[in-house]
């Protein structure tokens, strides 16, 4: 009875969490309309091998994250849940691989069960996965390789054996086609060390061509697939893709080396005090544990990779928080009742961290706060309210597992729930003027679909403008940003129009019909009416403006 009570407690604690916040929170651009239009298009035009971005070749990333977003709109429909939910799945899913790996090395369901509920409760896992994005989904594959690779380490037999590396080499291989070479490199980065310490090594070169094999086997039908399709494909993914992105000096997302430090101890909130004792229990019991040894090589050896690249997103980290949990779970639990002043100070953080933030929202981000420039406006109480709210509510339960830390400790899963619960709600207008065109367009709609061409000044705004109004022939402005690449295909001519031929394509367009043009605007840029030529019918909001030009005879 009281196992089922729990695992009801557990069902409602990830619906709290990962399902009933998807529907209420507003698509972010660029990259959750980016993700959400493709996989539309994709249902729309049949088409599951090669990415189409407003109809435009997207050769950004390879297929398979879009295969799992394309199966979620299929069941959930093209709504914000059914956006978002491919990511969740994904998540969950590891979470589950999680609580089996942890189960394996050290055959405790208790600490096998915290493990999951560590990994699902950690902010960057939680706020990544409940993003669509496509990190989730290699996060899942990297998880199943590294899970599959265990599964190698404890095989009693040679047929298991065979059969394991195969299995880690699907799960390669799907990641490869989620996000490329790099679901290749990560699990070797993260095995190497450990296998050359356990003297692993020469079975990690006879056995591994199996893992070879089982990649090449489950992706080679769509890599031949869109090679033939799209020969340019590979030349462009391989060479702009990676290279330029990760070791090139004019590197996407440029960042220092110790970028990833801030966005791990973030990251591990609110399990932070368990952190540093995990880190150095996983080296200590690196002689008599070989599990301890893999997690933490699982850890380190990836952040290090990551952290040498040019490039560099909070998001690339989040395969290290699987092995993390891991290891912080194990922690938790050899402090019961032996030393609880880690876990102290875990309450300790958390309610420190919840009260200055509820400070800095009340005092600094509030309209009546010390900001000269306070990001909140004065008619925005209640989403004061309500983000304030949260954070005292985070440090509420760190102060309640204060009373009893050996046996509340993990109570601080409940830290980050009315964050959860309110986010959507507490995004001040300002953010969601510029990042979240969703609403918008969705006032606007009839308007803006009423215009027989539509433009949009940067992708993230035309994708939110070809997800509202399920059409993909939005054409660009001034800006191509990221389908730069895909306009250059003749079958793309007229779907870019430049700021210096803008009146002239005005002037010759809208005598076949009404054009609706649509701008996110510069920061400070008030007079945007002197870049465009004179509108019919203007509308503003924020950062966001519309201008509308009628059919002409």
């Amino acid at each position: 009875m009281k196992m089922m009570r729990n695992g009801l407690l557990l069902l409602a604690l990830f619906s709290l969490y990962y399902l009933i916040p998807l529907a209420f929170r507003s698509l972010w651009q660029p990259d959750e309309t980016r993700y959400a239009e493709i996989s539309r298009e994709m249902l729309v035009n049949g088409n599951w091998v090669v990415p189409h971005f407003f109809g435009l070749r997207y050769f950004e990333k390879p297929i398979a994250g879009y295969w799992i977003n394309n199966l979620s709109q299929l069941i959930f429909g093209h709504n914000n849940f059914g956006v978002r939910f491919g990511s969740v799945f994904s998540i969950s899913i590891t979470a589950l691989l999680v609580y089996w790996l942890t189960l394996r090395i050290w055959r405790d369901r208790t600490t096998a069960l915290m493990a999951g509920i560590i990994f699902l409760t950690s902010l960057l896992v939680y706020a990544i996965g409940t993003y669509a994005v496509l990190d989730p989904m290699i996060t899942l594959w990297l998880t199943a390789a590294m899970c599959g690779y265990w599964l190698v380490v404890e095989a009693p037999t040679t047929g298991k054996k065979v059969r394991a590396w195969l299995l880690m080499g699907f799960a390669c291989g799907m990641g490869f086609m989620t996000k490329g070479f790099l679901a290749l490199a990560v699990p070797v980065i993260a095995i190497l060390p450990w296998a050359v310490q356990q003297k692993r090594f020469k079975a990690l070169l006879v056995y591994g061509p199996l893992a070879v094999l089982g990649a090449a086997v489950i992706s080679a039908p769509w890599v031949i697939a869109i090679a033939h399709r799209e020969p340019d494909f590979w030349h462009y993914f391989f060479w702009v893709e990676h290279i330029q992105r990760f070791a090139e000096a004019n590197a996407q997302h440029k960042a220092p080396f110790w970028y990833y430090l801030p966005v791990l101890l973030l990251g591990c909130l609110p399990w932070l005090a368990l952190l540093p004792g995990a880190l150095c229990n996983g080296w200590r019991d690196r002689q008599n544990n070989s599990g301890s040894r893999y997690l933490l090589s699982w850890v380190v050896m990836p952040l290090l990779f990551f952290s040498i690249a040019k490039g560099k997103l909070p998001t690339y980290i989040l395969p290290c928080f699987a092995p993390l949990a891991v290891l912080l779970a194990r922690q938790a639990m050899q402090l019961m009742g032996v030393n609880g002043q880690a876990l102290k100070a875990n309450g300790w953080i958390n309610l420190g961290f919840g009260l200055v933030c509820a400070i800095v929202v009340l005092g600094f981000l509030a309209p009546w706060g010390w900001a000269k420039h306070p990001v909140y406006r004065h008619h925005e109480g209640m989403k004061v309210a309500l983000a304030a709210g949260a954070f005292l509510w985070w440090g509420w339960v760190g102060y309640i597992t204060l009373k009893a830390p050996t046996q509340r400790w993990c109570w601080a899963a409940l830290c980050p729930l009315a964050l959860a619960l309110v986010v959507g709600q507490a995004i001040p207008e300002r953010v969601t003027d510029s990042k979240q065109p969703q609403q918008f367009i969705q006032r606007m709609k009839p308007e803006i679909a009423s215009g027989h061409f539509v433009l949009a000044n940067t992708p993230g705004v035309a994708s939110g403008l070809a997800w509202e109004l399920q059409r993909s022939d939005i054409i660009l402005y001034d800006q191509p940003g990221e389908v730069q690449y895909g306009l250059r295909y003749p079958d793309a001519k007229g779907r870019f129009v430049s700021g210096a031929d803008f009146a002239q394509w005005l002037e010759q367009h809208r005598r076949e019909g009404s054009v609706t043009l649509v701008m996110l605007l510069s920061r400070g840029n008030e007079n945007s009416d002197a870049e465009v030529p004179k509108a019919d019918f203007s509308y503003r909001q924020g950062r966001l403006v519309m201008y509308q030009y009628q059919q002409t005879p």
